[in-house]
Protein backbone atom coordinates (compact mmCIF):
# COMPACT_ATOMS: atom_id res chain seq x y z
CA UNK A 1 0.00 0.00 0.00
CA UNK A 2 1.70 3.07 -1.05
CA UNK A 3 -0.09 5.73 1.29
CA UNK A 4 1.39 6.60 4.41
CA UNK A 5 -1.41 5.52 7.16
CA UNK A 6 -1.57 6.26 10.71
CA UNK A 7 -3.97 6.12 13.60
CA UNK A 8 -4.59 8.24 16.78
CA UNK A 9 -6.79 8.26 20.04
CA UNK A 10 -9.41 10.59 19.91
CA UNK A 11 -7.32 12.94 21.84
CA UNK A 12 -4.94 13.61 18.67
CA UNK A 13 -2.25 11.34 20.48
CA UNK A 14 -0.91 9.03 17.18
CA UNK A 15 -0.62 5.38 18.36
CA UNK A 16 0.09 3.43 15.47
CA UNK A 17 1.55 4.09 11.82
CA UNK A 18 2.12 1.76 8.96
CA UNK A 19 5.30 0.15 7.29
CA UNK A 20 5.43 2.85 5.30
CA UNK A 21 5.99 5.48 6.82
CA UNK A 22 9.15 4.28 8.48
CA UNK A 23 10.07 3.33 5.26
CA UNK A 24 9.76 7.17 3.81
CA UNK A 25 11.34 8.41 6.79
CA UNK A 26 13.87 6.39 7.30
CA UNK A 27 13.63 5.85 11.07
CA UNK A 28 13.27 2.81 13.43
CA UNK A 29 9.43 1.45 13.76
CA UNK A 30 7.95 3.09 16.70
CA UNK A 31 9.73 6.09 16.62
CA UNK A 32 6.42 8.25 15.68
CA UNK A 33 3.50 7.19 18.57
CA UNK A 34 3.42 9.55 21.28
CA UNK A 35 1.57 13.30 21.02
CA UNK A 36 3.41 15.27 18.92
CA UNK A 37 6.26 13.43 17.87
CA UNK A 38 4.82 13.37 14.25
CA UNK A 39 5.65 16.80 14.12
CA UNK A 40 9.48 16.48 14.09
CA UNK A 41 8.89 15.24 10.45
CA UNK A 42 7.03 18.30 8.74
CA UNK A 43 8.82 21.37 7.83
CA UNK A 44 9.53 23.80 10.44
CA UNK A 45 7.58 26.68 7.60
CA UNK A 46 4.57 24.04 7.76
CA UNK A 47 3.72 23.19 11.46
CA UNK A 48 2.30 25.33 12.80
CA UNK A 49 -0.99 25.21 10.49
CA UNK A 50 -0.72 21.98 10.53
CA UNK A 51 -0.98 21.93 14.08
CA UNK A 52 -3.75 24.25 14.03
CA UNK A 53 -5.81 22.24 11.81
CA UNK A 54 -5.21 19.29 13.68
CA UNK A 55 -6.36 20.79 16.71
CA UNK A 56 -9.63 22.27 14.68
CA UNK A 57 -10.51 19.17 13.47
CA UNK A 58 -10.58 17.42 16.51
CA UNK A 59 -12.04 20.16 18.48
CA UNK A 60 -14.86 19.67 16.43
CA UNK A 61 -15.31 16.33 15.34
CA UNK A 62 -14.41 16.94 11.59
CA UNK A 63 -12.74 15.92 8.83
CA UNK A 64 -9.04 16.57 8.75
CA UNK A 65 -7.65 17.67 5.74
CA UNK A 66 -4.16 19.82 5.14
CA UNK A 67 -1.18 20.01 3.01
CA UNK A 68 2.59 20.03 4.23
CA UNK A 69 5.95 18.70 3.64
CA UNK A 70 7.21 15.41 5.19
CA UNK A 71 11.55 15.15 5.61
CA UNK A 72 12.13 11.76 3.88
CA UNK A 73 15.31 9.37 4.39
CA UNK A 74 17.82 11.25 2.36
CA UNK A 75 16.70 14.65 4.41
CA UNK A 76 14.69 16.40 1.36
CA UNK A 77 10.72 17.63 1.77
CA UNK A 78 7.67 16.03 -0.38
CA UNK A 79 4.39 17.78 -0.60
CA UNK A 80 1.73 15.40 1.42
CA UNK A 81 -1.73 15.88 1.19
CA UNK A 82 -3.11 14.62 4.78
CA UNK A 83 -6.85 13.75 5.88
CA UNK A 84 -8.63 11.85 8.60
CA UNK A 85 -11.79 11.09 9.32
CA UNK A 86 -13.24 10.32 13.24
CA UNK A 87 -14.73 6.88 14.22
CA UNK A 88 -17.56 6.65 15.84
CA UNK A 89 -19.73 4.01 18.28
CA UNK A 90 -23.57 3.78 17.71
CA UNK A 91 -23.89 6.63 19.58
CA UNK A 92 -21.54 9.06 18.18
CA UNK A 93 -18.73 9.34 20.41
CA UNK A 94 -15.46 9.16 18.64
CA UNK A 95 -13.01 6.19 19.63
CA UNK A 96 -10.15 6.63 17.54
CA UNK A 97 -8.84 8.77 14.34
CA UNK A 98 -8.00 7.03 10.93
CA UNK A 99 -5.90 9.09 8.53
CA UNK A 100 -3.93 8.88 5.23
CA UNK A 101 -1.14 11.22 4.01
CA UNK A 102 -1.08 11.22 -0.16
CA UNK A 103 2.49 11.71 -1.69
CA UNK A 104 1.24 15.14 -3.81
CA UNK A 105 4.61 16.17 -4.73
CA UNK A 106 5.40 15.56 -8.24
CA UNK A 107 1.53 16.80 -8.61
CA UNK A 108 2.29 20.15 -7.39
CA UNK A 109 5.48 20.70 -9.13
CA UNK A 110 3.85 20.07 -12.47
CA UNK A 111 1.35 22.52 -11.14
CA UNK A 112 3.61 25.01 -9.99
CA UNK A 113 5.66 24.19 -13.76
CA UNK A 114 2.30 25.04 -15.75
CA UNK A 115 1.21 28.38 -13.75
CA UNK A 116 5.12 29.59 -14.42
CA UNK A 117 4.03 28.56 -17.79
CA UNK A 118 0.76 30.35 -18.34
CA UNK A 119 2.21 33.28 -17.21
CA UNK A 120 4.77 33.34 -19.34
CA UNK A 121 2.48 32.16 -22.29
CA UNK A 122 -0.29 35.27 -21.34
CA UNK A 123 3.18 37.76 -21.28
CA UNK A 124 4.09 36.92 -24.49
CA UNK A 125 -0.14 37.24 -25.87
CA UNK A 126 0.10 40.44 -23.90
CA UNK A 127 3.19 41.19 -26.05
CA UNK A 128 1.90 40.14 -29.29
CA UNK A 129 -1.46 42.00 -28.69
CA UNK A 130 0.23 45.17 -27.86
CA UNK A 131 2.27 44.78 -31.49
CA UNK A 132 -0.91 43.91 -33.44
CA UNK A 133 -2.84 46.78 -31.61
CA UNK A 134 0.33 49.20 -32.95
CA UNK A 135 -0.03 48.27 -36.08
CA UNK A 136 -3.78 48.32 -36.50
CA UNK A 137 -3.18 52.09 -35.28
CA UNK A 138 -0.43 52.14 -37.88
CA UNK A 139 -2.92 50.59 -40.63
CA UNK A 140 -5.71 52.76 -38.96
CA UNK A 141 -3.37 55.91 -39.55
CA UNK A 142 -2.68 54.75 -43.20
CA UNK A 143 -6.18 54.58 -43.64
CA UNK A 144 -7.03 58.27 -42.45
CA UNK A 145 -4.46 59.58 -44.74
CA UNK A 146 -6.05 57.86 -48.03
CA UNK A 147 -9.25 58.53 -46.79
CA UNK A 148 -7.36 62.36 -46.72
CA UNK A 149 -6.42 61.76 -50.09
CA UNK A 150 -9.49 60.74 -51.46
CA UNK A 151 -11.87 63.56 -49.98
CA UNK A 152 -9.29 66.79 -51.25
CA UNK A 153 -10.49 65.91 -54.75
CA UNK A 154 -13.58 65.82 -54.06
CA UNK A 155 -14.17 68.23 -51.50
CA UNK A 156 -12.73 71.05 -53.41
CA UNK A 157 -15.09 69.91 -56.24
CA UNK A 158 -18.00 70.48 -54.10
CA UNK A 159 -16.83 73.67 -52.64
CA UNK A 160 -14.92 75.49 -55.75
CA UNK A 161 -18.76 74.85 -57.14
CA UNK A 162 -20.40 76.27 -54.04
CA UNK A 163 -17.85 79.06 -53.90
CA UNK A 164 -18.63 80.05 -57.34
CA UNK A 165 -22.08 80.23 -56.67
CA UNK A 166 -21.92 82.35 -53.67
CA UNK A 167 -19.35 84.45 -55.31
CA UNK A 168 -21.15 84.74 -58.48
CA UNK A 169 -24.52 85.74 -56.73
CA UNK A 170 -23.45 88.25 -54.70
CA UNK A 171 -21.12 89.74 -57.35
CA UNK A 172 -24.61 89.74 -59.61
CA UNK A 173 -26.23 91.05 -56.51
CA UNK A 174 -24.05 94.09 -56.43
CA UNK A 175 -23.96 94.92 -60.21
CA UNK A 176 -27.91 94.68 -59.92
CA UNK A 177 -28.30 96.99 -57.47
CA UNK A 178 -25.65 99.57 -58.94
CA UNK A 179 -28.20 99.31 -62.42
CA UNK A 180 -30.92 99.94 -60.29
CA UNK A 181 -32.57 96.73 -61.30
CA UNK A 182 -33.71 95.67 -58.02
CA UNK A 183 -35.98 92.96 -58.96
CA UNK A 184 -33.33 90.52 -59.64
CA UNK A 185 -32.17 90.99 -56.38
CA UNK A 186 -34.13 87.79 -54.69
CA UNK A 187 -33.11 85.33 -56.97
CA UNK A 188 -29.06 86.27 -56.59
CA UNK A 189 -29.69 86.76 -52.69
CA UNK A 190 -31.45 83.21 -52.51
CA UNK A 191 -28.95 81.40 -54.57
CA UNK A 192 -26.01 82.42 -52.65
CA UNK A 193 -27.51 81.31 -49.44
CA UNK A 194 -28.40 78.31 -50.78
CA UNK A 195 -25.23 77.46 -51.98
CA UNK A 196 -23.99 78.93 -48.60
CA UNK A 197 -26.05 76.23 -46.27
CA UNK A 198 -25.21 73.30 -48.57
CA UNK A 199 -21.38 74.23 -48.08
CA UNK A 200 -22.56 74.52 -43.90
CA UNK A 201 -24.44 70.77 -44.72
CA UNK A 202 -21.17 69.45 -46.27
CA UNK A 203 -18.81 70.75 -43.25
CA UNK A 204 -21.08 69.19 -40.66
CA UNK A 205 -20.80 65.96 -42.29
CA UNK A 206 -17.10 66.28 -42.00
CA UNK A 207 -17.11 67.00 -38.41
CA UNK A 208 -20.17 64.38 -37.92
CA UNK A 209 -17.72 62.26 -39.60
CA UNK A 210 -14.37 62.86 -37.05
CA UNK A 211 -16.67 62.82 -34.01
CA UNK A 212 -15.90 66.37 -33.60
CA UNK A 213 -18.56 68.23 -33.63
CA UNK A 214 -20.35 69.98 -31.10
CA UNK A 215 -23.50 69.17 -30.32
CA UNK A 216 -26.11 70.49 -28.60
CA UNK A 217 -27.95 67.83 -26.86
CA UNK A 218 -31.33 68.30 -25.60
CA UNK A 219 -34.38 66.10 -23.83
CA UNK A 220 -36.02 64.78 -27.45
CA UNK A 221 -39.08 63.70 -28.27
CA UNK A 222 -38.22 61.51 -31.26
CA UNK A 223 -41.75 60.60 -32.23
CA UNK A 224 -42.28 64.76 -32.55
CA UNK A 225 -39.66 65.35 -34.76
CA UNK A 226 -40.22 62.41 -37.03
CA UNK A 227 -44.13 64.33 -37.29
CA UNK A 228 -42.46 67.31 -37.64
CA UNK A 229 -39.89 66.10 -40.40
CA UNK A 230 -42.11 63.84 -42.65
CA UNK A 231 -43.91 66.38 -44.53
CA UNK A 232 -40.22 67.36 -45.91
CA UNK A 233 -39.54 63.49 -46.00
CA UNK A 234 -42.36 62.49 -48.91
CA UNK A 235 -41.14 65.94 -50.60
CA UNK A 236 -37.92 64.59 -50.84
CA UNK A 237 -38.00 61.06 -52.04
CA UNK A 238 -40.61 62.24 -54.15
CA UNK A 239 -44.32 60.04 -55.23
CA UNK A 240 -42.50 57.27 -56.36
CA UNK A 241 -41.73 56.36 -52.68
CA UNK A 242 -44.57 55.34 -50.28
CA UNK A 243 -43.90 56.96 -46.60
CA UNK A 244 -45.00 54.67 -43.61
CA UNK A 245 -44.13 56.55 -39.96
CA UNK A 246 -45.13 53.64 -37.48
CA UNK A 247 -44.42 55.75 -34.22
CA UNK A 248 -44.49 53.77 -30.58
CA UNK A 249 -47.04 55.09 -28.37
CA UNK A 250 -45.40 56.19 -24.80
CA UNK A 251 -41.60 56.34 -26.54
CA UNK A 252 -39.31 57.21 -24.41
CA UNK A 253 -37.43 60.31 -24.35
CA UNK A 254 -33.35 60.24 -25.60
CA UNK A 255 -30.89 63.14 -25.05
CA UNK A 256 -29.72 64.31 -28.10
CA UNK A 257 -28.54 67.04 -30.63
CA UNK A 258 -32.52 67.51 -32.43
CA UNK A 259 -30.99 68.93 -35.84
CA UNK A 260 -28.22 66.57 -36.09
CA UNK A 261 -30.85 63.38 -35.99
CA UNK A 262 -33.09 65.38 -38.13
CA UNK A 263 -30.19 65.49 -41.06
CA UNK A 264 -29.22 61.66 -39.86
CA UNK A 265 -32.95 60.90 -40.47
CA UNK A 266 -33.07 62.74 -44.03
CA UNK A 267 -29.66 61.34 -44.98
CA UNK A 268 -31.03 57.79 -44.19
CA UNK A 269 -33.96 58.50 -46.43
CA UNK A 270 -32.31 59.61 -49.55
CA UNK A 271 -30.29 56.31 -49.22
CA UNK A 272 -33.36 54.21 -49.04
CA UNK A 273 -34.82 56.16 -52.07
CA UNK A 274 -31.76 55.56 -53.71
CA UNK A 275 -32.03 51.85 -53.46
CA UNK A 276 -35.87 52.46 -55.13
CA UNK A 277 -35.27 53.74 -58.43
CA UNK A 278 -38.54 52.52 -59.55
CA UNK A 279 -40.42 53.38 -56.36
CA UNK A 280 -41.29 51.12 -53.56
CA UNK A 281 -42.22 51.47 -49.63
CA UNK A 282 -39.95 53.46 -46.86
CA UNK A 283 -41.06 52.78 -43.26
CA UNK A 284 -39.87 55.16 -40.45
CA UNK A 285 -40.05 52.99 -37.24
CA UNK A 286 -39.78 54.18 -33.42
CA UNK A 287 -39.79 52.18 -30.42
CA UNK A 288 -37.93 51.44 -26.69
CA UNK A 289 -35.52 48.88 -26.64
CA UNK A 290 -34.57 46.74 -23.58
CA UNK A 291 -30.74 45.96 -24.51
CA UNK A 292 -29.43 43.11 -21.69
CA UNK A 293 -26.00 41.52 -22.29
CA UNK A 294 -26.57 39.48 -24.92
CA UNK A 295 -28.15 42.38 -27.67
CA UNK A 296 -25.39 44.91 -25.75
CA UNK A 297 -22.77 42.04 -27.17
CA UNK A 298 -24.14 41.70 -30.73
CA UNK A 299 -24.76 45.53 -31.30
CA UNK A 300 -21.56 47.09 -29.10
CA UNK A 301 -24.06 48.86 -26.49
CA UNK A 302 -23.98 48.84 -23.05
CA UNK A 303 -26.98 46.73 -21.49
CA UNK A 304 -30.09 49.37 -20.81
CA UNK A 305 -32.91 51.53 -21.89
CA UNK A 306 -32.48 52.72 -25.79
CA UNK A 307 -35.17 54.80 -28.28
CA UNK A 308 -34.67 52.97 -31.33
CA UNK A 309 -35.28 55.13 -35.15
CA UNK A 310 -35.49 52.52 -37.88
CA UNK A 311 -35.43 53.32 -41.70
CA UNK A 312 -36.76 50.44 -44.04
CA UNK A 313 -36.83 50.61 -47.56
CA UNK A 314 -37.41 47.13 -49.96
CA UNK A 315 -35.26 48.46 -52.44
CA UNK A 316 -31.72 46.54 -53.98
CA UNK A 317 -30.39 45.45 -50.48
CA UNK A 318 -26.43 45.25 -49.94
CA UNK A 319 -24.07 41.96 -49.70
CA UNK A 320 -22.31 41.81 -46.64
CA UNK A 321 -19.21 42.71 -48.38
CA UNK A 322 -21.20 46.16 -48.75
CA UNK A 323 -22.76 46.13 -45.37
CA UNK A 324 -19.14 45.59 -43.48
CA UNK A 325 -18.08 48.42 -44.98
CA UNK A 326 -20.90 50.95 -45.34
CA UNK A 327 -19.88 52.87 -42.59
CA UNK A 328 -16.25 53.39 -43.43
CA UNK A 329 -15.13 56.90 -44.30
CA UNK A 330 -15.91 57.94 -48.03
CA UNK A 331 -17.47 54.37 -49.01
CA UNK A 332 -19.82 54.56 -51.73
CA UNK A 333 -21.35 52.64 -53.96
CA UNK A 334 -22.67 55.19 -56.24
CA UNK A 335 -21.09 56.68 -59.34
CA UNK A 336 -18.48 59.06 -59.49
CA UNK A 337 -19.59 62.38 -58.51
CA UNK A 338 -22.82 61.51 -56.90
CA UNK A 339 -21.90 60.49 -53.24
CA UNK A 340 -19.10 61.38 -50.72
CA UNK A 341 -19.43 58.30 -49.06
CA UNK A 342 -19.60 60.64 -45.70
CA UNK A 343 -23.29 60.10 -45.25
CA UNK A 344 -23.67 56.56 -43.38
CA UNK A 345 -20.04 57.43 -41.45
CA UNK A 346 -21.48 60.88 -40.09
CA UNK A 347 -24.71 58.93 -39.08
CA UNK A 348 -22.53 56.32 -37.12
CA UNK A 349 -20.22 59.05 -35.73
CA UNK A 350 -23.08 61.36 -34.30
CA UNK A 351 -24.68 58.14 -32.50
CA UNK A 352 -21.69 57.01 -30.97
CA UNK A 353 -20.91 60.32 -29.91
CA UNK A 354 -24.16 60.40 -28.84
CA UNK A 355 -23.42 57.42 -26.45
CA UNK A 356 -25.37 55.14 -28.90
CA UNK A 357 -24.91 52.84 -31.83
CA UNK A 358 -26.40 52.32 -35.80
CA UNK A 359 -26.80 48.41 -37.11
CA UNK A 360 -27.46 47.92 -40.78
CA UNK A 361 -30.18 44.95 -41.45
CA UNK A 362 -30.08 43.94 -45.13
CA UNK A 363 -30.30 41.02 -47.81
CA UNK A 364 -29.46 41.22 -51.46
CA UNK A 365 -32.85 41.68 -53.38
CA UNK A 366 -35.27 42.56 -50.30
CA UNK A 367 -33.93 45.88 -48.84
CA UNK A 368 -31.95 47.32 -46.20
CA UNK A 369 -33.03 48.46 -42.51
CA UNK A 370 -31.10 50.89 -40.58
CA UNK A 371 -31.47 51.19 -36.64
CA UNK A 372 -30.03 54.14 -34.44
CA UNK A 373 -30.11 53.31 -30.76
CA UNK A 374 -30.07 56.17 -28.55
CA UNK A 375 -29.55 56.05 -24.65
CA UNK A 376 -33.17 57.00 -22.69
CA UNK A 377 -33.26 60.05 -21.18
CA UNK A 378 -35.47 60.19 -17.76
CA UNK A 379 -36.97 63.05 -17.98
CA UNK A 380 -39.68 65.14 -19.96
CA UNK A 381 -38.67 65.93 -23.46
CA UNK A 382 -38.09 69.85 -24.40
CA UNK A 383 -40.77 71.68 -26.44
CA UNK A 384 -39.13 73.11 -29.48
CA UNK A 385 -40.35 77.15 -30.03
CA UNK A 386 -40.64 78.71 -33.39
CA UNK A 387 -37.55 81.44 -34.24
CA UNK A 388 -39.26 84.53 -33.99
CA UNK A 389 -38.23 86.54 -37.37
CA UNK A 390 -35.58 89.17 -36.98
CA UNK A 391 -37.86 91.77 -37.63
CA UNK A 392 -40.03 90.20 -34.92
CA UNK A 393 -37.27 89.64 -32.05
CA UNK A 394 -38.37 91.47 -29.07
CA UNK A 395 -36.12 94.36 -28.42
CA UNK A 396 -33.28 95.45 -25.88
CA UNK A 397 -34.00 97.00 -22.57
CA UNK A 398 -32.27 100.24 -22.15
CA UNK A 399 -28.27 99.62 -21.31
CA UNK A 400 -28.45 96.02 -21.74
CA UNK A 401 -24.37 95.49 -23.18
CA UNK A 402 -22.92 92.17 -24.72
CA UNK A 403 -19.71 91.16 -24.86
CA UNK A 404 -18.60 89.58 -28.39
CA UNK A 405 -15.21 87.76 -28.49
CA UNK A 406 -14.32 86.09 -32.54
CA UNK A 407 -10.97 86.59 -34.20
CA UNK A 408 -12.93 86.75 -37.63
CA UNK A 409 -13.76 90.60 -38.47
CA UNK A 410 -16.64 89.52 -40.49
CA UNK A 411 -18.53 87.24 -37.64
CA UNK A 412 -18.28 90.18 -35.13
CA UNK A 413 -19.63 92.64 -37.67
CA UNK A 414 -22.67 90.49 -38.50
CA UNK A 415 -23.05 89.79 -34.85
CA UNK A 416 -22.37 93.39 -33.37
CA UNK A 417 -24.68 94.28 -36.67
CA UNK A 418 -27.87 92.03 -35.06
CA UNK A 419 -26.75 93.48 -31.87
CA UNK A 420 -27.17 97.12 -32.92
CA UNK A 421 -30.48 96.38 -34.79
CA UNK A 422 -32.46 94.87 -31.24
CA UNK A 423 -30.93 97.72 -29.69
CA UNK A 424 -27.96 96.25 -27.36
CA UNK A 425 -24.90 97.84 -26.52
CA UNK A 426 -21.98 96.08 -28.66
CA UNK A 427 -18.58 95.73 -27.33
CA UNK A 428 -15.91 93.53 -29.45
CA UNK A 429 -12.69 91.90 -28.67
CA UNK A 430 -10.49 89.98 -31.15
CA UNK A 431 -9.41 87.24 -28.85
CA UNK A 432 -9.17 85.98 -25.17
CA UNK A 433 -7.03 87.63 -23.60
CA UNK A 434 -8.55 91.45 -24.68
CA UNK A 435 -12.03 89.87 -23.92
CA UNK A 436 -11.00 88.57 -20.60
CA UNK A 437 -10.04 92.19 -19.89
CA UNK A 438 -13.42 93.92 -20.76
CA UNK A 439 -15.19 90.85 -18.06
CA UNK A 440 -12.44 91.55 -15.10
CA UNK A 441 -13.43 95.75 -15.50
CA UNK A 442 -16.62 97.37 -13.97
CA UNK A 443 -18.47 97.27 -17.35
CA UNK A 444 -21.83 96.04 -17.80
CA UNK A 445 -21.80 92.61 -19.34
CA UNK A 446 -24.92 90.87 -19.59
CA UNK A 447 -23.74 88.44 -21.99
CA UNK A 448 -20.86 87.22 -23.32
CA UNK A 449 -21.06 85.56 -26.80
CA UNK A 450 -17.95 83.87 -27.51
CA UNK A 451 -16.11 81.42 -30.43
CA UNK A 452 -14.33 78.22 -28.60
CA UNK A 453 -11.39 78.52 -30.89
CA UNK A 454 -9.37 82.26 -30.14
CA UNK A 455 -6.14 83.17 -30.64
CA UNK A 456 -3.85 84.69 -27.96
CA UNK A 457 -2.70 81.47 -25.88
CA UNK A 458 -6.47 81.57 -24.29
CA UNK A 459 -9.74 79.69 -26.02
CA UNK A 460 -12.99 81.06 -25.39
CA UNK A 461 -13.99 78.02 -22.50
CA UNK A 462 -10.67 78.94 -20.98
CA UNK A 463 -11.76 82.72 -20.83
CA UNK A 464 -15.27 82.07 -19.87
CA UNK A 465 -14.37 80.31 -17.13
CA UNK A 466 -11.61 82.52 -15.95
CA UNK A 467 -14.54 85.56 -15.77
CA UNK A 468 -16.78 83.38 -13.84
CA UNK A 469 -14.92 83.60 -11.31
CA UNK A 470 -15.59 87.55 -10.90
CA UNK A 471 -18.91 87.27 -12.44
CA UNK A 472 -20.31 83.78 -11.49
CA UNK A 473 -23.72 84.30 -13.02
CA UNK A 474 -22.33 85.55 -16.38
CA UNK A 475 -24.45 83.81 -19.22
CA UNK A 476 -22.11 82.80 -21.60
CA UNK A 477 -23.06 81.70 -25.84
CA UNK A 478 -20.63 79.85 -27.21
CA UNK A 479 -20.70 80.29 -31.17
CA UNK A 480 -17.99 77.72 -32.67
CA UNK A 481 -17.69 75.99 -35.93
CA UNK A 482 -15.14 73.21 -35.02
CA UNK A 483 -14.44 73.07 -31.36
CA UNK A 484 -12.77 69.66 -29.15
CA UNK A 485 -16.27 68.44 -27.24
CA UNK A 486 -14.15 68.54 -24.10
CA UNK A 487 -13.18 72.05 -24.50
CA UNK A 488 -16.93 73.03 -24.34
CA UNK A 489 -17.76 70.46 -21.42
CA UNK A 490 -18.22 67.06 -24.12
CA UNK A 491 -21.85 68.19 -24.25
CA UNK A 492 -22.14 69.39 -20.22
CA UNK A 493 -21.73 72.94 -20.10
CA UNK A 494 -21.90 74.46 -16.64
CA UNK A 495 -25.54 76.60 -16.06
CA UNK A 496 -26.00 79.30 -17.89
CA UNK A 497 -23.62 78.48 -20.63
CA UNK A 498 -25.11 78.08 -24.27
CA UNK A 499 -23.88 76.65 -27.63
CA UNK A 500 -24.68 77.44 -31.27
CA UNK A 501 -22.75 75.92 -34.26
CA UNK A 502 -21.82 77.96 -37.23
CA UNK A 503 -23.25 78.91 -39.19
CA UNK A 504 -26.47 80.02 -37.92
CA UNK A 505 -29.25 82.23 -38.75
CA UNK A 506 -29.40 85.53 -38.12
CA UNK A 507 -33.08 85.03 -37.04
CA UNK A 508 -32.38 82.11 -34.63
CA UNK A 509 -28.96 84.61 -32.76
CA UNK A 510 -31.41 86.92 -32.42
CA UNK A 511 -33.67 84.59 -30.81
CA UNK A 512 -31.16 83.48 -28.45
CA UNK A 513 -29.70 86.26 -27.20
CA UNK A 514 -32.94 87.68 -26.43
CA UNK A 515 -34.10 84.11 -24.50
CA UNK A 516 -30.57 84.27 -23.04
CA UNK A 517 -30.92 87.81 -21.46
CA UNK A 518 -34.18 87.29 -20.29
CA UNK A 519 -33.57 84.05 -18.46
CA UNK A 520 -33.09 84.49 -14.50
Amino acid sequence: MPSLIWAARPDGEIYWVNQQVYDYAGISPGALTGSGTWLSLVHADDREATATTWQAARDTGTTYAAEFRLRSADGGYRWFLARAEPVRTIGGQITRWVGTNTDIDDGRRHAAELLAWTETLEDQVAARTRELMDVEAALRQSQKMEAVGQLTGGLAHDFNNLLTGIMGSLELLGIRIAQGRLGDVERYSLAAQGAAKRAAALTHRLLAFSRRQTLDPRPTDVNRLIGGLEELVRRTVGPDVAVEVVASAGLWSTLVDPNQLENAILNLCINARDAMPTGGRLTIETANRWIDARMGRDRDLDPGQYVSLCVSDNGTGMPPEVVAKAFDPFFTTKPLGLGTGLGLSMIYGFARQSGGQVRIYSEVGEGSNICIYLPRHFGPSDEDEPQPDFAEAPRAVRGETVLIVDDEPTVRMLVVEVLEELGYAAIEAADGPAGLKILQSDTRIDLLVTDVGLPGGMNGRQMADAARVGRPDLKILFITGYAENAVVGNGHLDPGMHVMTKPFAIDALAGRIRDLIRQP
